[in-house]
Protein backbone atom coordinates (compact mmCIF):
# COMPACT_ATOMS: atom_id res chain seq x y z
CA UNK A 1 0.00 0.00 0.00
CA UNK A 2 1.52 3.45 -1.19
CA UNK A 3 1.31 6.22 0.62
CA UNK A 4 -1.16 8.28 -1.10
CA UNK A 5 -3.41 5.47 -1.23
CA UNK A 6 -3.05 5.18 3.04
CA UNK A 7 -3.31 9.18 3.43
CA UNK A 8 -6.70 9.22 1.23
CA UNK A 9 -8.34 6.68 3.49
CA UNK A 10 -9.56 7.30 7.31
CA UNK A 11 -10.05 4.80 9.41
CA UNK A 12 -13.29 3.39 8.33
CA UNK A 13 -12.29 3.23 4.82
CA UNK A 14 -9.21 1.24 5.96
CA UNK A 15 -11.23 -1.04 7.51
CA UNK A 16 -13.30 -2.05 4.56
CA UNK A 17 -10.46 -1.86 2.43
CA UNK A 18 -9.29 -4.78 4.91
CA UNK A 19 -12.35 -6.70 5.43
CA UNK A 20 -12.70 -6.55 1.35
CA UNK A 21 -9.23 -8.42 1.21
CA UNK A 22 -8.17 -5.89 -0.87
CA UNK A 23 -5.48 -4.72 1.37
CA UNK A 24 -3.95 -6.84 3.76
CA UNK A 25 -3.77 -5.77 7.76
CA UNK A 26 -0.30 -6.04 7.43
CA UNK A 27 0.31 -3.83 4.42
CA UNK A 28 -2.02 -1.34 6.43
CA UNK A 29 0.47 -1.28 9.65
CA UNK A 30 3.71 -1.36 7.44
CA UNK A 31 2.34 1.70 5.09
CA UNK A 32 1.68 3.43 9.16
CA UNK A 33 5.31 1.98 10.05
CA UNK A 34 6.33 3.92 7.24
CA UNK A 35 5.06 6.90 7.61
CA UNK A 36 6.29 7.23 11.45
CA UNK A 37 9.68 6.45 10.23
CA UNK A 38 9.74 9.70 7.68
CA UNK A 39 7.67 12.00 10.07
CA UNK A 40 8.36 11.28 13.79
CA UNK A 41 11.91 11.70 14.19
CA UNK A 42 10.72 15.54 12.79
CA UNK A 43 7.00 15.64 14.81
CA UNK A 44 8.21 13.58 18.10
CA UNK A 45 4.70 12.48 18.02
CA UNK A 46 4.87 8.94 19.24
CA UNK A 47 7.30 8.00 21.72
CA UNK A 48 6.98 4.88 22.42
CA UNK A 49 7.37 1.80 19.34
CA UNK A 50 5.47 -0.87 20.17
CA UNK A 51 5.42 -2.55 16.39
CA UNK A 52 6.84 -5.85 17.10
CA UNK A 53 3.81 -6.34 19.21
CA UNK A 54 1.47 -5.02 16.45
CA UNK A 55 3.59 -7.64 14.14
CA UNK A 56 3.32 -10.37 16.13
CA UNK A 57 -0.43 -9.70 16.70
CA UNK A 58 -1.18 -9.91 12.93
CA UNK A 59 0.90 -13.01 12.80
CA UNK A 60 -1.75 -14.46 14.80
CA UNK A 61 -4.56 -13.43 11.79
CA UNK A 62 -6.08 -10.35 11.09
CA UNK A 63 -8.48 -9.58 13.90
CA UNK A 64 -12.50 -8.93 13.72
CA UNK A 65 -14.68 -6.12 14.56
CA UNK A 66 -15.39 -3.26 13.00
CA UNK A 67 -12.19 -1.44 12.33
CA UNK A 68 -10.61 -5.12 11.98
CA UNK A 69 -6.45 -4.40 10.88
CA UNK A 70 -6.38 -0.91 11.90
CA UNK A 71 -3.52 0.86 12.88
CA UNK A 72 -3.56 2.57 16.69
CA UNK A 73 -2.09 4.75 19.05
CA UNK A 74 -2.68 4.96 22.74
CA UNK A 75 -2.10 8.22 23.91
CA UNK A 76 0.64 7.80 27.04
CA UNK A 77 -1.85 8.55 29.78
CA UNK A 78 -5.12 7.52 30.96
CA UNK A 79 -4.63 4.24 29.12
CA UNK A 80 -2.94 1.14 30.16
CA UNK A 81 -1.57 -1.46 27.66
CA UNK A 82 -0.65 -4.81 29.48
CA UNK A 83 3.10 -5.12 29.77
CA UNK A 84 3.90 -1.59 28.94
CA UNK A 85 4.68 1.57 30.92
CA UNK A 86 2.32 4.51 31.12
CA UNK A 87 4.48 7.26 31.96
CA UNK A 88 1.97 10.06 31.83
CA UNK A 89 4.88 12.14 30.47
CA UNK A 90 6.80 12.11 33.42
CA UNK A 91 9.92 10.66 34.00
CA UNK A 92 8.85 9.52 37.54
CA UNK A 93 6.49 7.06 35.88
CA UNK A 94 8.87 5.36 33.62
CA UNK A 95 8.87 2.14 35.33
CA UNK A 96 4.87 1.69 35.57
CA UNK A 97 4.19 -1.09 33.61
CA UNK A 98 0.75 -2.02 33.33
CA UNK A 99 -0.38 -5.61 34.47
CA UNK A 100 -3.35 -5.82 32.28
CA UNK A 101 -5.44 -3.68 29.56
CA UNK A 102 -7.64 -0.79 30.85
CA UNK A 103 -11.28 -1.21 29.93
CA UNK A 104 -10.81 1.05 26.96
CA UNK A 105 -8.11 -0.68 25.48
CA UNK A 106 -9.60 -4.21 25.55
CA UNK A 107 -12.47 -2.51 24.08
CA UNK A 108 -10.32 -1.31 21.36
CA UNK A 109 -8.75 -4.87 20.47
CA UNK A 110 -12.19 -6.08 20.70
CA UNK A 111 -13.03 -3.37 17.68
CA UNK A 112 -9.63 -4.61 15.80
CA UNK A 113 -7.67 -1.75 16.13
CA UNK A 114 -4.05 -3.06 16.07
CA UNK A 115 -1.94 -1.11 18.57
CA UNK A 116 1.91 -0.50 17.47
CA UNK A 117 2.42 2.63 19.68
CA UNK A 118 2.04 5.47 21.85
CA UNK A 119 1.55 9.07 21.89
CA UNK A 120 3.37 12.27 23.78
CA UNK A 121 1.65 13.85 26.18
CA UNK A 122 2.55 16.75 29.14
CA UNK A 123 3.65 15.35 32.00
CA UNK A 124 0.33 14.24 33.73
CA UNK A 125 -1.49 15.50 31.01
CA UNK A 126 -1.70 18.95 32.95
CA UNK A 127 -0.53 21.90 30.18
CA UNK A 128 -2.65 22.81 26.94
CA UNK A 129 0.82 22.30 24.84
CA UNK A 130 2.77 19.16 24.81
CA UNK A 131 6.67 20.03 25.87
CA UNK A 132 7.33 17.74 28.36
CA UNK A 133 10.99 17.76 29.61
CA UNK A 134 11.19 13.54 29.87
CA UNK A 135 10.34 13.22 25.95
CA UNK A 136 10.96 16.43 24.47
CA UNK A 137 8.41 18.80 22.50
CA UNK A 138 6.06 17.80 19.95
CA UNK A 139 5.72 20.09 16.83
CA UNK A 140 2.67 20.63 14.75
CA UNK A 141 2.97 19.35 11.73
CA UNK A 142 1.13 22.41 9.69
CA UNK A 143 4.17 24.72 11.27
CA UNK A 144 7.11 23.36 13.22
CA UNK A 145 7.54 26.84 15.34
CA UNK A 146 4.03 26.37 16.38
CA UNK A 147 2.78 23.72 19.04
CA UNK A 148 0.20 21.02 18.51
CA UNK A 149 -1.62 21.82 21.54
CA UNK A 150 -2.24 19.51 24.40
CA UNK A 151 -2.41 17.31 26.03
CA UNK A 152 -3.30 15.00 23.24
CA UNK A 153 -0.89 16.85 21.31
CA UNK A 154 1.25 13.71 20.49
CA UNK A 155 -1.62 11.91 19.03
CA UNK A 156 -2.97 15.00 16.92
CA UNK A 157 0.55 15.38 15.07
CA UNK A 158 0.39 12.08 14.66
CA UNK A 159 -2.90 12.30 12.67
CA UNK A 160 -2.40 15.45 10.88
CA UNK A 161 1.21 14.18 9.91
CA UNK A 162 -0.36 11.28 8.33
CA UNK A 163 0.61 7.77 10.42
CA UNK A 164 -2.55 7.44 11.49
CA UNK A 165 -5.90 8.21 10.47
CA UNK A 166 -7.42 8.58 14.04
CA UNK A 167 -5.75 8.05 17.38
CA UNK A 168 -6.65 8.05 20.98
CA UNK A 169 -7.09 10.81 23.55
CA UNK A 170 -8.16 12.09 26.23
CA UNK A 171 -9.87 15.77 27.55
CA UNK A 172 -9.68 16.84 31.28
CA UNK A 173 -9.82 20.75 29.77
CA UNK A 174 -9.88 21.03 26.69
CA UNK A 175 -7.27 18.05 25.84
CA UNK A 176 -9.45 16.53 22.35
CA UNK A 177 -10.24 19.75 21.27
CA UNK A 178 -7.59 21.96 21.67
CA UNK A 179 -4.92 19.52 19.53
CA UNK A 180 -7.80 18.94 17.26
CA UNK A 181 -8.41 22.28 16.92
CA UNK A 182 -4.14 23.15 16.66
CA UNK A 183 -3.80 20.61 13.86
CA UNK A 184 -6.89 20.60 11.57
CA UNK A 185 -8.92 17.70 13.04
CA UNK A 186 -12.17 16.56 14.43
CA UNK A 187 -12.34 16.34 18.12
CA UNK A 188 -15.39 14.73 19.96
CA UNK A 189 -15.33 15.12 24.19
CA UNK A 190 -18.06 13.07 25.33
CA UNK A 191 -19.94 13.25 27.95
CA UNK A 192 -19.08 12.38 31.61
CA UNK A 193 -19.54 8.50 32.16
CA UNK A 194 -19.80 7.88 28.26
CA UNK A 195 -16.69 6.23 28.17
CA UNK A 196 -15.35 3.92 31.08
CA UNK A 197 -12.35 5.04 33.03
CA UNK A 198 -11.69 1.64 34.90
CA UNK A 199 -9.74 0.40 36.23
CA UNK A 200 -9.09 4.01 37.58
CA UNK A 201 -11.94 5.99 39.32
CA UNK A 202 -12.92 9.61 38.20
CA UNK A 203 -10.07 12.14 36.67
CA UNK A 204 -9.90 15.35 38.17
CA UNK A 205 -13.23 15.08 39.75
CA UNK A 206 -15.22 13.95 36.71
CA UNK A 207 -13.80 16.01 34.47
CA UNK A 208 -11.48 13.90 32.78
CA UNK A 209 -12.59 11.45 29.38
CA UNK A 210 -11.42 9.53 26.76
CA UNK A 211 -11.81 9.01 22.92
CA UNK A 212 -9.79 10.47 19.97
CA UNK A 213 -8.71 12.70 17.55
CA UNK A 214 -10.21 11.76 14.06
CA UNK A 215 -9.71 13.24 10.34
CA UNK A 216 -13.08 12.38 9.70
CA UNK A 217 -16.27 12.20 11.83
CA UNK A 218 -17.71 8.82 11.01
CA UNK A 219 -14.15 7.61 12.50
CA UNK A 220 -15.75 9.43 15.60
CA UNK A 221 -18.51 7.78 15.94
CA UNK A 222 -17.52 4.59 15.00
CA UNK A 223 -15.18 4.78 17.83
CA UNK A 224 -17.10 5.77 20.31
CA UNK A 225 -19.52 2.99 20.03
CA UNK A 226 -17.25 0.94 20.53
CA UNK A 227 -16.26 2.13 23.63
CA UNK A 228 -19.13 3.40 25.04
CA UNK A 229 -20.01 0.30 27.25
CA UNK A 230 -19.89 1.33 31.07
CA UNK A 231 -18.29 -1.17 33.39
CA UNK A 232 -19.45 -2.40 36.99
CA UNK A 233 -18.50 0.47 39.70
CA UNK A 234 -18.02 2.81 37.04
CA UNK A 235 -18.71 6.29 39.31
CA UNK A 236 -20.28 8.19 36.52
CA UNK A 237 -22.48 5.72 34.12
CA UNK A 238 -24.44 6.49 30.55
CA UNK A 239 -26.00 3.76 28.92
CA UNK A 240 -24.93 3.20 25.50
CA UNK A 241 -27.28 5.25 22.77
CA UNK A 242 -30.56 3.77 21.48
CA UNK A 243 -29.04 4.87 17.98
CA UNK A 244 -25.09 4.01 17.37
CA UNK A 245 -23.32 7.43 16.99
CA UNK A 246 -22.28 5.75 13.54
CA UNK A 247 -25.78 6.23 12.45
CA UNK A 248 -26.37 9.74 13.85
CA UNK A 249 -23.67 11.06 11.11
CA UNK A 250 -25.49 10.19 8.21
CA UNK A 251 -29.20 11.59 10.10
CA UNK A 252 -30.31 14.86 9.55
CA UNK A 253 -29.97 17.17 12.28
CA UNK A 254 -32.91 19.11 11.54
CA UNK A 255 -33.50 23.14 12.03
CA UNK A 256 -31.52 24.04 15.63
CA UNK A 257 -31.76 26.68 17.99
CA UNK A 258 -27.68 27.54 18.01
CA UNK A 259 -26.55 30.08 20.86
CA UNK A 260 -23.50 32.39 19.31
CA UNK A 261 -20.28 32.76 21.56
CA UNK A 262 -18.85 35.62 19.36
CA UNK A 263 -15.71 35.70 21.94
CA UNK A 264 -14.32 34.10 25.02
CA UNK A 265 -17.13 32.50 27.27
CA UNK A 266 -16.26 35.09 29.83
CA UNK A 267 -16.76 38.20 27.33
CA UNK A 268 -13.62 38.55 27.29
CA UNK A 269 -11.87 38.83 23.41
CA UNK A 270 -10.46 36.53 20.82
CA UNK A 271 -7.78 36.66 18.23
CA UNK A 272 -9.85 39.07 15.43
CA UNK A 273 -9.37 35.74 13.23
CA UNK A 274 -10.89 33.17 15.35
CA UNK A 275 -13.42 35.75 15.97
CA UNK A 276 -14.39 36.10 12.19
CA UNK A 277 -14.16 32.52 11.71
CA UNK A 278 -17.07 32.03 14.48
CA UNK A 279 -19.24 35.04 12.45
CA UNK A 280 -18.47 32.98 8.94
CA UNK A 281 -19.52 29.63 10.98
CA UNK A 282 -22.93 31.61 12.05
CA UNK A 283 -23.51 32.21 8.82
CA UNK A 284 -23.05 28.90 7.35
CA UNK A 285 -25.32 27.53 9.96
CA UNK A 286 -27.74 29.88 9.08
CA UNK A 287 -27.60 28.77 5.74
CA UNK A 288 -28.00 25.11 6.46
CA UNK A 289 -31.61 26.28 8.14
CA UNK A 290 -30.78 27.05 11.52
CA UNK A 291 -32.01 29.52 14.14
CA UNK A 292 -28.56 31.21 14.93
CA UNK A 293 -28.59 33.93 17.96
CA UNK A 294 -25.84 35.90 20.16
CA UNK A 295 -26.00 34.51 23.87
CA UNK A 296 -23.64 35.22 27.07
CA UNK A 297 -23.55 32.78 29.63
CA UNK A 298 -23.80 34.43 33.10
CA UNK A 299 -21.19 32.78 35.40
CA UNK A 300 -18.51 33.58 37.84
CA UNK A 301 -15.87 32.21 35.32
CA UNK A 302 -12.95 33.45 37.59
CA UNK A 303 -14.94 31.39 40.67
CA UNK A 304 -15.55 28.48 38.10
CA UNK A 305 -11.90 28.91 37.21
CA UNK A 306 -10.29 28.94 40.75
CA UNK A 307 -12.51 25.66 42.07
CA UNK A 308 -11.53 23.55 38.96
CA UNK A 309 -7.57 24.74 39.33
CA UNK A 310 -8.27 23.56 42.77
CA UNK A 311 -9.46 19.83 41.97
CA UNK A 312 -6.85 19.51 39.38
CA UNK A 313 -4.11 20.62 41.61
CA UNK A 314 -5.10 18.53 44.79
CA UNK A 315 -5.46 15.29 42.36
CA UNK A 316 -1.75 15.98 41.31
CA UNK A 317 -0.77 16.22 44.97
CA UNK A 318 -2.66 12.87 45.90
CA UNK A 319 -1.40 11.04 42.98
CA UNK A 320 2.58 12.54 44.01
CA UNK A 321 2.04 11.13 47.92
CA UNK A 322 0.65 7.92 46.26
CA UNK A 323 4.11 7.30 44.26
CA UNK A 324 5.79 8.76 47.16
CA UNK A 325 4.43 5.93 49.22
CA UNK A 326 4.47 3.10 46.98
CA UNK A 327 8.21 3.89 46.40
CA UNK A 328 9.18 4.77 49.93
CA UNK A 329 10.60 8.04 49.31
CA UNK A 330 10.06 11.59 48.60
CA UNK A 331 10.21 12.85 44.76
CA UNK A 332 12.94 15.00 44.01
CA UNK A 333 12.87 18.66 42.10
CA UNK A 334 14.71 16.64 39.48
CA UNK A 335 11.88 13.99 38.46
CA UNK A 336 9.23 16.41 37.89
CA UNK A 337 8.04 19.24 35.66
CA UNK A 338 8.06 22.43 36.38
CA UNK A 339 4.36 23.04 36.22
CA UNK A 340 3.96 19.93 37.77
CA UNK A 341 5.76 21.17 41.10
CA UNK A 342 4.03 24.20 40.92
CA UNK A 343 0.33 22.67 40.71
CA UNK A 344 1.71 20.25 43.59
CA UNK A 345 2.44 23.03 45.93
CA UNK A 346 -0.98 24.60 45.44
CA UNK A 347 -2.93 20.95 45.89
CA UNK A 348 -1.17 20.44 49.14
CA UNK A 349 -2.26 23.58 50.39
CA UNK A 350 -5.70 22.95 49.33
CA UNK A 351 -7.82 21.04 52.62
CA UNK A 352 -10.91 18.40 52.14
CA UNK A 353 -13.15 21.10 53.02
CA UNK A 354 -11.57 23.41 50.33
CA UNK A 355 -12.04 20.50 47.71
CA UNK A 356 -15.72 19.63 48.68
CA UNK A 357 -16.76 23.53 48.33
CA UNK A 358 -14.74 23.46 44.76
CA UNK A 359 -16.57 20.43 43.43
CA UNK A 360 -20.32 22.16 44.79
CA UNK A 361 -19.08 25.49 42.66
CA UNK A 362 -18.02 23.18 39.33
CA UNK A 363 -21.75 21.45 39.92
CA UNK A 364 -23.55 24.52 40.46
CA UNK A 365 -21.63 26.00 37.33
CA UNK A 366 -22.94 22.95 35.54
CA UNK A 367 -26.74 23.49 36.60
CA UNK A 368 -26.21 26.81 35.70
CA UNK A 369 -24.83 26.02 31.81
CA UNK A 370 -27.54 23.10 31.84
CA UNK A 371 -30.79 26.09 31.64
CA UNK A 372 -29.29 27.40 28.69
CA UNK A 373 -30.44 24.29 26.67
CA UNK A 374 -33.88 25.66 27.35
CA UNK A 375 -33.77 28.36 24.69
CA UNK A 376 -30.57 26.69 22.57
CA UNK A 377 -29.99 23.09 21.19
CA UNK A 378 -25.77 23.90 20.69
CA UNK A 379 -23.50 26.60 21.80
CA UNK A 380 -21.44 27.95 19.35
CA UNK A 381 -18.29 29.24 20.18
CA UNK A 382 -14.24 29.39 19.06
CA UNK A 383 -11.99 26.17 20.18
CA UNK A 384 -9.48 28.35 21.28
CA UNK A 385 -8.55 32.21 21.81
CA UNK A 386 -5.88 32.11 18.69
CA UNK A 387 -4.62 29.91 15.88
CA UNK A 388 -1.29 27.29 17.90
CA UNK A 389 0.96 29.47 19.75
CA UNK A 390 4.63 29.20 19.26
CA UNK A 391 6.41 26.45 20.88
CA UNK A 392 7.53 27.36 24.04
CA UNK A 393 5.86 30.31 24.46
CA UNK A 394 3.21 29.32 26.75
CA UNK A 395 5.89 29.12 29.89
CA UNK A 396 8.06 31.67 28.31
CA UNK A 397 11.45 31.76 26.87
CA UNK A 398 13.01 32.62 29.12
CA UNK A 399 11.03 31.18 31.58
CA UNK A 400 7.83 33.59 32.71
CA UNK A 401 5.88 31.36 35.56
CA UNK A 402 4.78 34.72 36.52
CA UNK A 403 2.75 35.27 33.62
CA UNK A 404 1.62 31.59 32.62
CA UNK A 405 -2.16 31.94 34.11
CA UNK A 406 -2.90 34.72 31.72
CA UNK A 407 -1.53 33.26 28.92
CA UNK A 408 -2.67 29.81 29.45
CA UNK A 409 -6.38 31.14 29.36
CA UNK A 410 -5.72 33.38 26.24
CA UNK A 411 -4.75 30.51 24.51
CA UNK A 412 -7.67 28.35 25.90
CA UNK A 413 -10.68 30.39 27.10
CA UNK A 414 -13.24 27.90 25.83
CA UNK A 415 -12.82 24.34 26.73
CA UNK A 416 -12.47 23.94 30.44
CA UNK A 417 -16.10 24.62 31.12
CA UNK A 418 -17.60 21.91 29.38
CA UNK A 419 -15.21 19.71 31.24
CA UNK A 420 -16.80 21.00 34.77
CA UNK A 421 -20.49 20.63 32.95
CA UNK A 422 -19.96 17.13 31.92
CA UNK A 423 -21.23 17.90 28.48
CA UNK A 424 -20.25 16.63 25.20
CA UNK A 425 -18.43 19.44 22.65
CA UNK A 426 -17.17 19.33 19.87
CA UNK A 427 -14.16 20.92 17.81
CA UNK A 428 -14.73 20.98 13.98
CA UNK A 429 -11.87 22.33 11.45
CA UNK A 430 -13.97 24.81 9.77
CA UNK A 431 -11.77 27.52 9.01
CA UNK A 432 -8.34 28.59 8.18
CA UNK A 433 -5.67 31.55 9.32
CA UNK A 434 -4.33 34.32 6.44
CA UNK A 435 -0.97 32.43 7.82
CA UNK A 436 -2.96 28.98 6.60
CA UNK A 437 -2.98 27.64 10.79
CA UNK A 438 -6.09 25.86 11.58
CA UNK A 439 -8.68 27.31 13.84
CA UNK A 440 -11.04 25.06 14.81
CA UNK A 441 -14.84 25.97 15.99
CA UNK A 442 -16.32 24.53 19.04
CA UNK A 443 -20.18 23.30 19.49
CA UNK A 444 -21.43 21.60 22.63
CA UNK A 445 -24.89 20.21 23.51
CA UNK A 446 -26.49 19.00 26.85
CA UNK A 447 -25.51 16.37 28.70
CA UNK A 448 -25.39 13.06 26.93
CA UNK A 449 -26.56 14.05 23.51
CA UNK A 450 -23.36 13.53 21.25
CA UNK A 451 -25.81 12.47 18.94
CA UNK A 452 -26.94 15.97 18.13
CA UNK A 453 -23.59 16.88 17.16
CA UNK A 454 -22.63 14.15 15.37
CA UNK A 455 -25.54 14.80 13.38
CA UNK A 456 -24.49 18.62 12.84
CA UNK A 457 -21.23 17.84 12.33
CA UNK A 458 -22.26 14.84 9.35
CA UNK A 459 -23.67 17.85 7.90
CA UNK A 460 -21.11 20.16 8.28
CA UNK A 461 -18.42 18.21 6.99
CA UNK A 462 -20.86 17.63 3.76
CA UNK A 463 -20.94 21.31 3.77
CA UNK A 464 -17.04 22.64 3.94
CA UNK A 465 -15.09 19.29 3.56
CA UNK A 466 -11.79 19.52 5.28
CA UNK A 467 -10.55 15.93 4.88
CA UNK A 468 -8.36 16.24 2.06
CA UNK A 469 -6.94 19.62 3.33
CA UNK A 470 -3.75 18.43 4.70
CA UNK A 471 -0.29 19.99 6.29
CA UNK A 472 2.64 19.82 3.90
CA UNK A 473 4.31 17.19 5.32
CA UNK A 474 1.27 15.08 4.46
CA UNK A 475 0.63 14.80 0.84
Amino acid sequence: MNQADYQAQDATGLAALIAAKEISASEALDAALERMAAVNPTLNAVILDLSDQAKAQLARGTPGGPLGGVPWLIKDIGALVEGTPTTSGSRLMKDAVAPADSAIVTAYRKAGLVIFGKTNTPEFGLEPVTEPEFFGPTLNPWDLTRTPGGSSGGASAAVAGGIVPAAHASDGGGSIRTPAACCGLFGMKPSRGRVSSSPAGEGWGGASVQHAVTRSVRDSALLLDAICQPVAGDPYYLSPPATPFAEEVRRDPGKLRIGVIPGALDGGSIDPECAAAVADVARLCESLGHSVDEVALDLDFAGVRDAAGSVIAASVAATLDFVTAQRGRPIGDDEIDLVTRAMASRGGRVTGAAYVLGMQTLHAAGRAVAKVYDRFDVLLSSTLGSPPIPKGSLRGEPLDLAGYGPRLFAFMPNTQLFNVTGQPAMTVPLAWSQAGLPIGIQFAAAMADEGLLFRLAGQLEKARPWFDRLPTMSR
